[in-house]
């Protein structure tokens, strides 16, 4: 499965990331941000992936402007 993780720009496109590297990850980080161009049923699968691998995962959106889209997703998975 492929996620695109947040935007360091706003102009910039999100890059996109496959599970697998995001499990390789946990070890130096826990917290990932995502873009919102990821749908909501992709990110229930991404915490039902780690659910499944005994791991707490909890999700949230995250406003960081006055505009109704302007979020991102933040995923935290210990």
């Amino acid at each position: 499965m492929k996620l695109k993780l947040a935007r360091t720009s706003l102009k910039a496109r999100p890059k996109a990331v496959e599970i697998e590297e995001i499990e390789a990850e946990l070890a130096d980080k826990s917290i990932f941000y995502f873009d919102k161009e990821n749908s909501h049923k992709e990110l229930k699968e991404l915490i039902e992936y780690f659910e499944a691998k005994g791991c707490s995962v909890y999700m949230r959106e995250v406003k960081y402007g006055l505009d109704e889209n302007e979020y991102i997703y933040e995923v935290h998975i210990i």
